[in-house]
């Protein structure tokens, strides 16, 4: 599997996922529908025109789900460098796929969240429990069983083990407390 450049997003920023050139986009887009349907479209029918509460609700809909793709396509954009995803590629299919298929599959296919190893370095996804190139001990687990445990927990939820024999990291111990 071909690993990507990961950024790292700290919980402050994560709630500004969007990014301002897709609000941007969205904005305009849902503008462009309102002239369309408003301006444009009257003008070039010969038939009558529909009821003015179809119109309403016809513009609404159709500006706001434009819009709503467009920042869902911004997300997409933050959001796939964080799994060390190619954000390139998820946005071509996002665009390719009719009806938002291609941010369904995205959200089906991503992958999870991607870190460093505080010891050497090398990227590891959210759920391992060791780094794969030096051994370090990412997250708190139970010795026996290698279940993910509470840094409270004094004893395993799955096996029973006293977590006090594991010789849990002191860092481990810090964060307990």
């Amino acid at each position: 599997m071909l690993m990507f450049e990961s950024q790292s997003i700290t919980p402050a920023e994560d709630e500004r996922m969007i990014p301002v050139w897709s609000i941007i986009l969205a904005s305009v887009s849902f503008l462009l529908v309102e002239y369309y349907v408003w301006v444009v479209l009257p003008e070039h029918r010969n038939r009558p025109v529909p009821p003015l509460g179809f119109r309403i609700y016809f513009n609404l809909s159709w500006g706001f789900l434009i819009a709503i793709y467009s920042l869902m396509v911004g997300y997409i954009s933050k959001d796939a460098p964080r799994r060390a995803m190619s954000s390139r590629f998820w946005i071509l299919v996002c665009f390719v796929m009719p009806g938002g298929i291609g941010a369904v599959l995205y959200f089906l296919l991503r992958q999870p969240m991607v870190s460093r190893c505080p010891a050497c370095g090398t990227q590891v996804q959210g759920g391992f429990h060791f780094c794969p190139q030096c051994n370090y001990r990412l997250a708190a687990n139970c010795g026996h069983c290698f279940r993910t445990v509470r840094t409270t927990d004094r004893y395993c939820t799955r096996c029973g083990h006293e977590l006090a024999c594991d010789h849990m990291p002191a860092r481990l111990h810090v964060l307990g407390e």
